[in-house]
């Protein structure tokens, strides 16, 4: 089994480095649109410095069957975890002092993982975040679970449905490891996204400590819900709306950005007998957002993707 981290480097800003070259779009086309510019990058980057003497690089392939540069030139194996591609961590860090910034995170549980490991996913995701900004600790920190949305020809319809969306035990329990985070001062406030009226209702009945923000998307219906609108108003909650996929890295468009087809970046098989990639399922676990923004300047330094997946070699 071999964990794959995923990464975009800092999509507002180009850093020193063009592998942190910025990228342009929303949701789940800025996420791939962005790692497969960061695939692309590192690729040149690094196979740049490993040309052979012909000057071309050298892909690692017998009679040059895949144009993809070898794996193992632009990513990088720490034990059973590669990162695609490989991070230059000196790169690392804000340009001014923490308190400078309001630093949120948005973590997606995809709905292909399990959820009885989301505390390593939790714990994993803000050790990546954490490390690439420089930081011990973020604002805000807003949980995707998977399987819940708004969808209706209307407000009422799609708050009644996301009701029954979900698991709320589950939610639950998730909810739990956030509330020791916030205690141990990672984390300044909890949110969540796409929780509708009644859904919200039962998760306040439930939690000890209450989400400051609600982020939900509405975009096949007009308005935020009256009902859930009410309830925010009543209980301080903040509600925001997004733009964000639901399902924001699917397991095809993963194989996609990582096969061996035109837009792949050729650290997957895909059954080809040449290619020295990685062989077998693969699993999309988790997404997470960050944005790291400078209040007195009312800009966005920082932002960025890290995702996870793992592969399950066949046996």
């Amino acid at each position: 089994m071999t964990r794959i981290i995923l990464s975009t480097g800092n999509i507002i800003l180009g850093g020193p480095s063009i592998i942190r070259k910025p990228g342009t779009y929303r949701s789940n086309l800025e996420l791939t649109n962005s790692l497969r510019s960061n695939f692309t990058a590192a690729q040149q980057d690094y196979g740049a410095i490993l040309q052979n003497g012909n000057g071309h690089i050298s892909n690692g392939q017998p009679n040059g069957h895949t144009k993809h540069p070898a794996p193992e030139i632009w990513t990088e194996r720490d034990e059973s975890t590669l990162y695609v591609p490989r991070i230059d961590w000196g790169l690392a860090g804000l340009q001014e002092d923490r308190a400078a910034y309001e630093i949120t995170v948005k973590l997606f549980f995809l709905p292909t993982a399990p959820p009885e490991k989301r505390a390593d996913y939790i714990s994993e995701a803000l050790r990546l975040v954490t490390k690439e900004l420089g930081v011990r600790d973020i604002d805000l920190l807003i949980i995707s679970f998977p399987s819940i949305s708004f969808e209706g020809d209307c407000e009422y319809e799609a708050d009644r449905r996301n009701a029954g969306m979900g698991n709320d035990e589950e939610e639950v329990a998730t909810w739990g490891l956030l509330e020791n985070l916030h205690d141990q001062g990672l984390v300044g406030r909890l949110g969540i996204a796409e929780f509708g009226s009644e859904k919200l209702r039962r998760f306040l009945d439930e939690v000890r400590i209450r989400p400051a923000v609600d982020q939900i998307n509405i975009k096949n219906c007009c308005n935020v819900p009256p009902p859930l609108t009410k309830l925010a108003k009543t209980e301080r909650i903040e509600l925001f709306t997004h733009h964000d996929s639901t399902d924001i890295l699917p397991s095809g468009t993963l194989r996609e950005l990582l096969g061996q087809g035109p837009q792949g970046a050729g650290v997957l098989a895909d059954g080809d007998v040449h290619a020295s990639g990685l062989k077998g399922e693969i699993i999309p676990e988790w997404v997470v957002k960050y944005t790291a923004f400078v209040k007195d300047r009312g800009v966005i330094e920082n932002k960025g993707y890290f995702a996870s997946a793992e592969s399950v070699e066949e046996v």
